[in-house]
């Protein structure tokens, strides 16, 4: 497209392809992934009530998860109700507006990036915690968590806006069928008519700028900690500091892998069938897991659950 010639977009809607290829199996995926689904917005939703009014968890450590629940609960509902209607055969379920696929392009990135960022501050957290325990009040006081939080949030917001904003400059006249269940940016730049380089390489500066920050600071932090567990003789200490980082870290490593093996590369020359797997690992997926790994194999988040539903707590007792 020359300069100056306005952004002639032919296209004012876009069809998602969704999983067109296993029709066959359509009905299985749906009870599928609505039950995933489901089971996501119940035990992220249980998070933030049982933290919200247990007293016990008004620490910064469950400040922060309710935070990263509230994520995971928009991650996956920005996807998974379309890609549900769509598994359904619901008329106009894999109809997009144009607006309506630059939406949900910038608010999945948001909260993509947004999570980085936040996993790099829990990181934070649980170094202060572990290493510099006396100093873990005034270093992570409650003024400290709220910057934090919104710091992690107004960088999630600013990363979508130059590589939205050039999708948005691009020209689409050709077909208007995305392979994919939601408008991601990889399947969405191969149907782009004009010149989608600084479109790839806005996408690859922004995302290696988002994981590279927040990953060098989850490295430093847990490089920290390990040395300092390494230091402690107690053993039985040291397991369980040890098995709580390694949940961490595992789904960490999870989540990280799975972005920069999405992100950081060329969009558009990527294997779209094999990226369908991969965006249904990380946006479906580890959205449910993440609350059973970070929360509700915590002991003080198990004990709240057990007082919140008890009949005791009903009763009033």
């Amino acid at each position: 497209m020359q300069p100056g010639i306005p952004n002639q977009t032919h296209r004012t809607e876009f069809v998602l392809l969704g999983f067109a290829e296993v029709h066959e199996t359509r009905l299985f995926l749906f009870a599928l992934f609505l039950t995933m689904y489901l089971l996501t917005l119940l035990e992220n939703l249980a998070i933030i009530v049982v933290v919200g009014l247990d007293h016990r968890l008004h620490r910064p450590m469950y400040f922060f998860l309710t935070h990263l629940s509230c994520l995971e609960i928009g991650y996956t509902s920005v996807t998974a109700p379309k890609m549900l209607a769509g598994l359904l055969g619901v008329a106009g379920g894999q109809r997009i507006s144009y607006a309506g696929c630059l939406s949900q392009l910038f608010v999945f990135t948001l909260l993509g990036a947004t999570e980085c960022f936040l996993l790099a501050a829990m990181a934070y957290d649980r170094y202060v915690a572990i290493c510099l325990p006396l100093r873990y009040g005034a270093l992570v006081s409650w003024g400290t968590c709220v910057r934090l939080a919104a710091a992690c949030w107004l960088g999630g917001f600013l990363t979508p806006v130059l590589p939205v904003y050039l999708t948005s400059r691009l020209t689409f006249c050709g077909p208007n069928v995305i392979d994919h269940f939601f408008c991601d940016a990889s399947p969405l730049l191969a149907l782009a008519c004009s010149d989608v380089a600084p479109k790839e390489t806005a996408d690859l500066l922004v995302s290696l700028a988002v994981l590279l920050a927040s990953s060098v600071v989850i490295a430093a932090s847990y490089g920290r900690i390990v040395w300092t567990l390494l230091r402690i003789r107690a053993a039985a200490e040291r397991r369980k500091a040890f098995s709580t980082c390694a949940a961490h870290l595992a789904v960490v490593s999870l989540f990280y892998g799975t972005l920069f093996f999405m992100y950081v590369r060329t969009g558009a020359a990527s294997s779209i069938s094999f990226n369908k797997v991969v965006s249904v690992f990380y946006s479906i997926v580890t959205p449910m897991l993440n609350p059973l790994i970070y929360s509700l194999r915590n002991q003080g988040v198990r004990g709240a659950l057990g007082r919140a539903f008890s009949c005791r707590s009903w009763k009033g007792q």
